[in-house]
């Protein structure tokens, strides 16, 4: 006996299914179901995955969506070919697009007018009234549900059911209303259900299923269990028959309507190329350069992705119009291509960079560039792409935020009725001992071991843990399309206004061969941003990214000292360890710098190596001229994803695609076990080729240093850039640079607090916040750093800047102050407790005194900012204790004095050393 489930929730219908789609699929190859039906409520989330299992297994997946009508009962339609999917995307965006992120609704005409291509079921009985208009919209492809749960009701459903379906006219098709692969997920599809309602378990009652029947079942269990209807059991096989669709027939294309008239896509990019390196090399282009050019762009036009670089110059010319930084870097940055269109800043011949990093022949994938504009700018880029393309061509990638580790126990364990208390308990040793908490550690955090309710959160936790828990934003993909991207993929709001996504995270569109431009936002770029303006208001200079003097003995002399608070990626402790012992000369050392400090080269053991072999106190040698020409750069070790991939093919004789698997394995998040089919590959290619196996296992093992995060060079090439520039800021214009750093925050390592006392250091002068000579932003004041109104915590930006544009020569008062800029007189308050009202009315007690005695502070009243009380009173000035807590409180940092100055007498008689006299302990 045949059969095809045709109602199937995984947990991408979002707490209402307790299976992965890849378990469902697993499942229903396993039983031996002829096709599955991905039906998930109002979306196709877990659509590519369930299409790469359904592959994988051999197995045929129906392509569906369970729709909420707002004037009628639920309806689950299926496509049967490329239209009806397209319409089938273009129904679940409609119902998502009209309503608040998390919510759906579609009215039935809408069904109705987008039915052509498409198939439906009504899952269970529901009025006359309500069904019969869409039925009559789909003529000979509307069905009537019918399931069996072994639960009270069914026979009353069962008779409701085929009443309808005779009154309509249509077949009756039996389903399973599958929520689960296994009945063992009833558990967790209970706690599931809880966390939808807000209730625990016990409370949930009638709205948990009666029995863990809603799973998959194989056709002989359905055949048993409809033994009386094997006509509407046949029919589900029928159903699925008439359903062709599949996410293969995708066919995308980039946006290409700015083509100048007669000029395809690939001779405009050549145009362009071309111009772009006459600016590149105005002294002419090397043949080596020629070349690779060339070889890119054949390469380029034989996988069609020309629209891909033309829609990423438009978005970068964009930029920089509007005077937006911005710079590409990760693989990209290996594309010579990339570097003529100016959207990265790397020469990739100049350091030999593996252009196969990027894109190959041999595994068609999409490139990945990814461009990071100023943090602060970057919604200005993003709006401009959507107004380009149309919502109806233009989307973010989601990203699927899941239950991990105590978030998974605090939810499962409020389910099953822990108190708070407990839930806090098990969270916590979970923390340090995974789901696996033997019975001592239990008792230990005053649980107890045989406590059913905590044995069964931890089980039902292992199992939430990565269940899918709502849907938000990637960090910056953006999916472009010539033809409507609601006829690929639906899209819906997100929860910030201005932004729509699409329903699939980068992994699914990568998978079926969806091109994303990652838009990416960069606190540095904005300070570099701000910096540069700085520079040029009060010292006559212009500068940018491409100015900046390289190569500046003096930068690296200050970076040897390690003198790095706020400079970019090189700022950390680690990092400031690692600086004299480096001891970078020339550009290249700091890319080796920034890629040395990572998880990867600290765990393949790359570091130590480097830096014996730099000192001269380990020999360099290479096994061959070939490897040479691979690891010269680093000394013989390799610290790049592009010298793996180089090791791979010449030294193991893998293939280009073969050694970008391998690369690939290296990034995957589970790398350590992906990497491991790659061994004996690696090793026996190494020994035919004459290398030694401990060699070749000596790479290997410092290629699974990867696996816990290593940069690409081109990676490090172009983050190394923006560190340069922003140390060489630092060494020679350190009262801009801070400046700028304040004004671009939260970004960095530092609080506000370590950048002002490390400008100090440097002999900078800092002045404090002042009405009467402060803007919002920190500014420049004959060579001192003069801090910004936007430094007083509590003050918003619309008030702020009230105060810079109404002094208009001068505020005489407080209450002149108060009449000028109307502002609140809480905010008031914290500027007097800044101590930014020190120049009106000197001391901070008395300017709050004067706030107190004007009369109302409401917009609309006739005595507004009057004073209403004449009484001077001569009030006890703040101590300096008090003054420093104020400035932080306000500030966050203080001019006055270091706190530790204040406790510096009580921590000498407790006989605690200071930092200075660690060195003579």
């Amino acid at each position: 006996m045949s059969y095809a489930e045709l109602v199937c929730r995984s947990h991408f219908s979002f707490l209402h299914g307790a299976s992965h789609p890849e378990e469902l699929v697993a499942t229903a190859a396993r039983l031996g179901l002829s096709a599955l039906a991905l039906t998930d409520r109002d979306g196709l989330y877990g659509v590519v995955k369930a299409h790469l299992a359904a592959k994988e297994h051999g197995v045929k997946l129906l392509l569906g969506a369970e729709l909420t009508l707002e004037d009628g009962p639920p309806v689950i339609v299926y496509a049967k070919d490329a239209g009806g999917y397209a319409n089938l995307c273009r129904l679940v965006s409609h119902g998502r697009m009209t309503h608040p992120k998390g919510e759906a609704g579609l009215p039935w005409r809408k069904v109705a007018e987008h039915a052509s291509g498409l198939l439906a079921l009504l899952p269970g009985p529901a009025s006359l009234e309500a069904v019969a208009p869409l039925a009559e919209a789909f003529p000979g492809g509307f069905h009537v549900g019918l399931s069996r749960s072994l639960s009270a009701g069914d026979a009353a459903r069962e008779a409701r059911a085929e009443a309808l379906s005779r009154a309509l006219g249509v077949p009756l098709v039996v389903h399973n209303d599958v929520h689960t692969h296994h009945r063992d997920r009833q558990p967790l599809q209970d706690v599931l259900t809880s966390i939808r309602h807000g209730v625990t378990v016990d409370q949930a009652g009638t709205r948990l299923f009666p029995n863990a029947e809603r799973t998959l079942k194989s056709p002989g269990d359905m055949a048993r269990l409809f033994a009386d209807r094997p006509e509407a059991l046949a029919r589900t096989v029928e159903l699925a028959s008439r359903c062709e669709a599949t996410l293969d027939s995708l066919h995308y294309r980039f946006p290409e309507e700015d083509l100048p008239e007669g000029r395809t896509a690939d001779q405009h990019l050549r145009v362009l190329t071309e111009a772009g390196l006459r600016t590149r090399y105005p002294g002419g282009v090397p043949p080596a350069v020629t070349k690779q050019i060339d070889h890119e762009l054949r390469l380029i036009a034989a996988l069609d992705f020309a629209g891909y670089f033309l829609s990423l110059w438009d978005i970068v010319m964009f930029a920089r119009g509007r005077g937006i930084l911005c710079q590409g870097r990760g693989s990209a940055a290996n594309s010579a291509v990339c570097y003529a269109l100016g959207i990265t800043a790397i020469d990739p011949v100049r350091m030999g960079l593996l252009f196969e990093r990027f894109l190959s022949m041999e595994r068609k994938e999409p490139p990945d560039i990814d461009v990071d504009f100023e943090h602060e700018r970057r919604e200005e880029v993003l709006q401009y792409v959507y107004e380009k393309h149309g919502r109806r061509h233009a989307g973010m990638v989601c990203e699927v935020i899941c239950y991990r580790g105590r978030l998974a126990l605090r939810e499962a364990g409020k389910a099953l009725g822990l108190s708070l208390d407990q839930v806090d308990r098990l969270s916590r040793v979970a923390s340090s001992h995974g789901f696996q908490v033997t019975p001592d550690v239990l008792q230990e955090a005053g649980l107890s071991p045989t406590d059913g309710r905590v044995l069964r959160t931890l089980s039902v936790a292992k199992e939430l843990e990565g269940v899918p828990r709502h849907l938000s934003i990637h960090v910056g993909g953006f999916v472009m399309t010539r033809e409507p991207l609601v006829d690929l993929v639906p899209v819906e709001n997100a929860a910030m206004p201005g932004r729509t996504v699409i329903q699939w995270e980068k992994d699914d569109i990568n998978a079926v061969g969806l091109l994303k431009v990652d838009l990416l936002a960069l606190g540095m770029l904005t300070a570099l941003s701000r910096c540069f303006a700085l520079i040029h208001k009060h010292y006559g200079r212009e500068l940018s990214l491409a100015t900046v003097p390289p190569e500046d003995p003096k930068v690296y002399d200050m970076l040897c000292e390690a003198d790095t608070v706020g400079v970019f990626q090189i700022e950390s402790r680690a990092q400031m360890n690692m600086l004299p012992r480096l001891r970078p000369r020339e550009f290249y050392d700091l890319v080796v710098q920034i890629a040395l400090i990572r998880p990867g080269p600290i765990v393949g053991n790359m570091v130590h190596p480097y830096l014996r072999r730099r000192h001269g106190q380990e020999p360099v040698t290479y096994p061959s001229e070939a490897v040479r020409g691979i690891l010269q750069k680093t000394l013989g070790v390799p610290l790049f994803q592009e010298q793996a991939m180089r090791l791979a093919m010449v030294a193991a004789g893998f293939s280009a695609g073969e050694a970008d698997g391998l690369r690939r394995a290296l990034s995957h998040k589970q790398a350590e076990a992906r990497i491991l089919p790659y061994r004996g590959r690696f090793v026996e290619g190494c020994e035919a080729r004459g290398y030694s196996r401990q060699q070749a296992e000596e790479w290997f093992d410092h290629f699974r240093g990867f696996a816990h995060y290593g940069f690409p060079e081109s990676h490090s090439a172009s983050f190394a850039l923006i560190a340069y520039a922003s140390s060489w800021l630092k060494c020679h214009y350190p009262a801009a640079f801070t400046a700028a750093l304040l004004n671009s925050q939260p970004m960095g390592f530092y609080a506000p607090h370590t950048l002002v006392a490390d400008v100090q250091r440097h002999g900078v002068e800092v002045r404090p916040v002042d009405v009467r000579r402060s803007s919002w932003d920190c500014t420049l004041e004959d060579g001192a750093v003069r801090l910004g109104l936007r430094m007083v915590r509590g003050l918003g930006e619309s008030s702020g800047r009230a105060v810079e544009t109404a002094r208009r020569g001068d505020y005489t008062s407080v209450g002149d102050l108060a009449r000028r800029t109307r502002i609140p007189r809480h905010e008031l308050t914290r500027l007097a407790l800044s101590g930014a009202l020190a120049s009106l009315c000197g001391a901070r007690r008395q300017a709050l005194w004067e706030i107190q005695a004007l009369g109302p502070l409401d917009a609309d009243d006739l005595f507004f900012g009057m004073p209403m009380d004449g009484t001077s009173v001569e009030l006890p000035p703040m101590g300096v204790q008090e003054r420093v807590v104020a400035d932080y409180d306000t500030v966050g940092l203080s001019l006055e004095k270091h706190p530790l100055e204040l406790l510096r007498p009580t921590l000498k008689r407790m006989g605690a050393v200071t930092a200075e006299g660690l060195k003579r302990v």
